[in-house]
């Protein structure tokens, strides 16, 4: 029983996904504040990536089992993650325009789901395949973004 809350209290994003307006834009600024809470704290972010990452697979099965869906819009702990492997993958500067501009791109790629994220979201329908579809977006936008911090 307090396995399966615990589970469902990560998966959800403390309880955001139960957002009835874009849950899975609120577990990405949900993503955002936990990677400010990170830096504050001093955690770097390839630390919490490898707590988070597990976690969030293991987390996003054992909801898509109790929601009996894969991918439930309730699921957001991919989201998280995937804000996390965009900041970490661009390697940009701790400064609030990264931060703002990898959110935006990160939901575009997540929303628009470019190979090899696609490939996760249609065929892969587990936990594993939820969260990394999101780590593909993730690294998608964090192209981008690095690429555009290069530039300006």
């Amino acid at each position: 029983m307090i396995y399966t809350y615990l589970s469902l209290l990560f998966a959800t994003g403390f309880g955001v996904g139960y957002s009835p307006v874009a849950p899975g834009t609120c577990g990405s600024v949900v993503g955002v504040l936990c990677y400010v809470l990170c830096f504050l704290m001093g955690v770097q972010n390839t630390h919490a990536l490898v707590v988070l990452l597990p976690l969030s697979i293991i987390t996003a099965h054992h909801a898509g089992i109790y929601y009996k869906e894969a991918d439930n819009q309730r699921i957001v702990i991919d989201e998280i993650a995937g804000y996390f492997v965009t900041m970490l993958a661009a390697q940009t500067p701790f400064l609030w325009y990264y931060l703002v501009l990898g959110f935006i791109l990160f939901r575009l790629f997540d929303i628009i789901k470019i190979w090899p994220a696609s490939f996760f979201d249609k065929r892969v329908k587990n936990g594993f395949g939820v969260v990394m579809d999101d780590v593909m977006a993730g690294l998608q936008a964090a192209l981008v973004l690095r690429i555009s911090a290069y530039f300006f």
